[in-house]
């Protein structure tokens, strides 16, 4: 997995009933994009975070939630 900071962070709930949540990445901690990442979650929990199987990385010119497209 691999990411810059910038890009949102999009995790799929893996319990039925769970809303999935997603972040913002701020800063990249592991060399050459790779995690861990510091994220702010769209609760404003900050945290570093190792994403799993069940997350998945959207780039920031991808980010419709940002207004950019």
């Amino acid at each position: 997995m691999r990411a810059d900071a910038g890009d949102r962070l999009w995790i799929h709930s893996s319990r039925q009933g769970m809303p999935a949540r997603g972040g913002r990445i701020l800063a990249v901690h592991g060399g050459e994009g790779r995690p861990p990442y510091r994220v702010r979650f769209d609760d404003g929990h900050e945290t570093l975070y190792v994403p799993g199987p069940d997350c998945l990385i959207l780039p920031r010119k991808q980010d419709r939630s940002s207004g950019r497209g």
